[in-house]
């Protein structure tokens, strides 16, 4: 069964943006039928009346602190199967960038259509960071399922909440990715050579409250897998996804 991911978007959101871009660019063929605009009017009535096609290809959560692993494993996933992902684009408010294409990147809204969606449920999560919205459209899952995709939806606590809350939205199956400890996760973080000490401090705080909430009865989580170990967490990761 094909697969499709979606980023998440709340906690350091560029950063998982830009690293889904790169992610895409790696694996998809370039889009030479995309041309670029700044802002796209895409229609505000966007959620299903229909979710039979979700219903029948469940959309998988992937959650995780920032260091857990969760890149890593699921760019192995796309190389073992090259053929079954495919990936829905999030709309944001926020300004195309040089060499950003609407319908690529991102689906580039204005405010009004993105508001539009979250008044009408059109949204599975969504968040406003630095004063731009990013959101997942029910539609955008809708499309890949309807194609007999699943999609894989790579996002942060506060999405995960929404996600298992949204009044319509067919429940996903939860996997969650931790690290075997804090202190691995710091030393994980630190080797990364690429964070600011501010920006590892405040990673290291949401970890802890990730972690926290997943051991909580609120979670929703199907299943939690310890990274302390790369193959064996992938291994454990993909008969999850795939079976």
């Amino acid at each position: 069964m094909p697969l499709t991911l979606v980023r998440g978007h709340r906690f350091f959101v560029e950063a998982s943006r830009n690293s889904l871009s790169r992610l895409t660019h790696q694996l998809l063929p370039p889009r030479e039928d995309i041309s670029i605009r700044t802002f796209s009017q895409h229609s505000p009535k966007m959620a299903p009346t229909d979710t039979s096609a979700i219903e029948r290809n469940r959309a998988i959560v992937i959650s995780g602190p920032s260091g857990s692993g969760k890149s890593t494993i699921l760019k192995r996933l796309f190389k073992d199967y090259p053929d079954k992902f495919g990936f829905s684009i999030s709309h944001t408010t926020r300004q195309p960038r040089a060499g950003e294409q609407d319908g690529r990147e991102y689906n580039f809204v204005t405010k009004e259509v993105f508001q539009s969606l979250v008044d009408e449920k059109g949204f599975i999560e969504h968040a406003t960071f630095g004063g731009n919205s990013y959101g997942t459209s029910i539609k955008a899952v809708e499309d890949v399922a309807e194609k007999g995709r699943t999609c894989i939806l790579d996002i942060e606590m506060e999405g995960v909440k929404q996600v298992a809350n949204h009044p319509t939205f067919p429940r996903p199956r939860f996997l969650f990715l931790k690290p075997p400890s804090m202190e691995i996760l710091e030393q994980r973080l630190r080797g990364r050579a690429s964070d600011k000490e501010e920006a590892i401090v405040k990673r290291l705080k949401q970890a802890e409250k990730e972690m926290q909430f997943a051991e909580s009865g609120e979670a929703p989580h199907d299943k939690t897998v310890v990274n302390d170990d790369l193959d064996r967490a992938y291994q454990e990761v993909k008969e999850f996804i795939v079976g």
